[in-house]
């Protein structure tokens, strides 16, 4: 019997090449690999023909999906290739680690014993003079062609540098759950056996160097466990990066794999042929020689710099000097799509799904939607049937948590024939299948349960909210469920901005109901009996409020309009205007909500130009608050410049204001007469500062000059020698 641990780094192509050449040369009987225990029953799946890395082991808690663990593996890993090659040479293999049913919901308890974790890639290249860990572990291993001699080196390294050194109790728990597989292996009479795992973990787990087995047993009796399953999910490479948050990530995935998949000779040269093939799609020119001299360059640096081969800083200086002119610009792209780059794995059909998952995957073909790591931009016709069916499926995931589609364009395009959403796969969202699954065995089932039981604890903003969702997700059972909720919720609201939150939903739902073959009588029903309550409430509810509750009402009173608009029904507008008019000619209503209300029922035609001149120029008074005519004026201009472009009354009305105000409070209302005006557009607020000067030189907005006989000439003769002074 002889045990040999290769200690590797995850993710890293030379020690997955070195484990390939370990592997041939010492022909072993059994292989262990670091991870929990519970892979090895969906470990034969990676010799299937579906299976493609990068793909990840799952192991989760199946009272708790949430609580799950990804075991991440790509071609170029070294425990992918020592899997691979045990299954396709018909060896045991088995994973080695503590149990996930442990880990899941291990909390673990401070070890006063326990010293600072140690970076030993990072004390090792400290050791060896290099200021860069990364740099050293390339130079050492990453860009070498090593044998079994690497891991001998490795493992002496580590057991100097764990010399003296506790490890936190977690580790020392993960490591004699891996003594335990190690020695049932060697009780079994196995003749060789191979070890993969994280270098840090080698120099504990050769036989000769083990702890006495009941200290092993003391750190691993009576931890608490769970129920557990195992499967296999596709990966992305994104997802291995470790700008991913993922703890084991490496800086470029994709130059990692160009580096396991090339030889070594012809690695800086293919990379920069792919670099030259990217920047041409995007419109670069980049010449084969500019090519040659990448590669020259990318030598010359490898030398000047004492390292073996050119690693990534060399291959990316010379990219950027030569193939991009010296800008950084087009080296963003090259990050972006091969260094990092984004291949979604796959796995084969017989893996282990939940029912849900499944359903999607079959729901997924038969739609011809494809699963990509990369953002896809969908554009669909509601009027064709599959793109329906697309759009379907997509809402019911979103009811689900499951947000493989984010809508684009949500307020413009939801109500109309035409959707618009961006697509992204990503691995968590197959925990959240997981999660879902427990609501039903298909998406339309789970879907439907799901809207049930928010329906139960929804108020009617929120329930008016989910009858849109599920609407849009065509779901006819939970829909009757939801608009029965609704029509009894409506009937006990008495909050009228719970109410007025409900209006816009309904409307849409009302409007565009048709677009998706739905029967929506009964929301108009609701719909008619809301507006009408906050009608008699919408005066009462807009008094006594502060700056903050004021602000949230009167986009309430914006979203009610966008609703009432949205629908051509007159009994609506008559009843929703009426309480607009109310709120208007009401004291003690904010100047943001009276305003508003002003300018709305301005905009209907249900007041004249020179009413609301009135009443602005009152609001505006020397007499009024200050504060309180910012807010009226903010209120009764938002949206759009054309009351001031083309009504010079009004605009006339402001100027006075604005420049009359005292010095005192100037500065306070200055930030809130900006904020209005922040909402035109460049070519009105331009507009209105013509105007206004063509009134400080008495021509009025228009442009017409005043009459000579409108100036007071003797209150100008009182000014005109301070103006001269200050003129000089």
């Amino acid at each position: 019997m002889s045990v040999h641990v290769l200690g590797i780094r995850h993710h890293g192509p030379g020690s997955a090449r070195a484990v390939a050449d370990a592997l041939e040369r010492l022909d072993p009987e059994v292989v262990l690999i670091e991870g929990p225990p519970e892979l090895d029953s969906v470990a034969p799946l990676a010799a299937a023909a579906g299976m493609r890395p990068p793909v990840a082991g799952l192991v989760y808690a199946t009272d708790r999906p949430a609580t799950a663990a990804f075991y991440p593996m790509a071609v170029f890993s070294p425990e992918w290739v020592a899997l691979r090659w045990a299954l396709e040479h018909g060896r045991q293999v088995r994973f080695l680690d503590l149990p996930a049913n442990a880990a899941l919901v291990l909390e673990d308890a401070e070890d006063p014993a326990a010293e600072p974790p140690i970076d030993p890639i990072a004390t090792l290249a400290e050791a060896a003079g290099y200021d860069d860990p990364e740099r050293w572990w390339e130079d050492a291993v990453e860009l070498r062609y090593h044998g079994l001699e690497v891991f001998d080196a490795l493992l002496d390294a580590m057991r100097a540098l764990r010399e003296g050194h506790v490890p936190d109790l977690r580790t020392q728990r993960r490591e004699a759950a891996m003594r335990k597989v190690l020695r049932a292996v060697i009780r079994g009479g196995a003749g060789t056996i191979a070890v993969v795992c994280g270098a840090w973990h080698a120099p504990v787990l050769v036989p000769s160097e083990f702890p006495a087995q009941a200290a092993d047993n003391r750190l691993l009796k009576g931890l608490r466990t769970t129920k557990v399953a195992a499967t296999w999910v596709p990966w992305t490479s994104s997802r291995l990066a470790r700008a991913s948050g993922y703890g084991a990530g490496i800086s470029s995935p994709g130059w990692y794999h160009h580096l396991f998949t090339t030889a070594r000779d012809e690695a800086v040269g293919r990379w920069l042929v792919r670099v030259a093939h990217l920047l041409r799609r995007e419109q670069h020119d980049v010449s084969p020689a500019a090519v040659i001299e990448g590669v020259r360059l990318a030598d010359a640096l490898a030398v000047l710099r004492n390292r073996p081969h050119p690693g990534l800083p060399e291959v990316l200086e010379a990219c950027q000097a030569v193939l991009c002119g010296g800008s950084d610009v087009p080296m963003r792209l090259v990050a972006r799509k091969l260094l990092v780059g984004d291949i979604l794995g796959r796995v084969p059909a017989e893996t282990p799904m939940v029912p849900l998952a499944k359903d999607l995957e079959a729901t997924r073909k038969r739609l011809r939607l494809k699963q990509s790591a990369a953002e896809q931009q969908l554009d669909l016709d509601l009027r064709t049937p599959t793109h329906l069916e697309r759009s379907k499926l997509l809402h019911r995931l979103l009811l689900l948590g499951v947000r493989w589609g984010e809508p684009a364009e949500t307020a413009r395009t939801r109500g109309t024939f035409r959707e618009s959403w961006v697509l992204e796969w990503r691995p968590e969202l197959a925990v959240a299948l997981i999660e879902a699954s427990g609501h039903g065995t298909t998406i339309e089932s789970a879907a439907t349960a799901v809207v049930a039981q928010r329906a139960a604890e929804a108020d009617i903003a929120e329930l008016s909210a989910l009858v849109e969702d599920t609407l849009t997700a065509d779901l006819p059972e939970a829909l009757a469920g939801v608009l029965a909720a609704l029509d009894e919720r409506a009937a006990r609201q008495h909050d009228t901005t719970r109410l007025m939150a409900a209006v816009e939903p309904m409307a849409r739902v009302r409007r565009y109901g048709n677009v998706r073959r739905a029967d929506t009588e009964l929301v108009q029903r609701v719909l008619t009996g809301v507006v009408t309550r906050i009608a008699v409430g919408l005066p009462a509810a807009c008094a006594g409020l502060d700056e903050d509750a004021g602000r949230e009402v009167r986009q309430l009173v914006d979203g009610v309009q966008r609703g009432i608009g949205l629908l051509d029904q007159q009994e609506l507008r008559e009843v929703w205007y009426g309480a607009l008019r109310t709120v208007a000619d009401r004291l003690g209503v904010p100047g943001l909500i009276a305003g508003r209300a002003v300018r709305l029922l301005l905009d209907a035609g249900l007041l004249e130009v020179a009413d609301a001149a009135g009443r602005l120029s009152r609001q505006l008074s020397v007499a009024a608050d200050a504060t309180q005519a910012a807010g009226w004026l903010e209120g009764f201009l938002s949206g759009e410049a054309a009351l001031l472009v083309h009504e010079p009354e009004l605009l006339e009305i402001v100027d006075r204001w604005a420049t009359g105000v005292g010095e005192d409070v100037f500065d306070h209302l200055l930030p809130l007469l900006r904020r209005t005006f922040a909402e035109f557009s460049a070519p009105e607020r331009r507009e209105i500062g013509l105007r206004v000067r063509r009134i400080d030189r008495g021509e009025g907005a228009s442009g017409a000059r005043a009459a000579d006989e409108d100036l007071d000439h003797e209150r100008a003769a009182l000014v005109v020698p301070r103006i001269l002074e200050l003129l000089g």
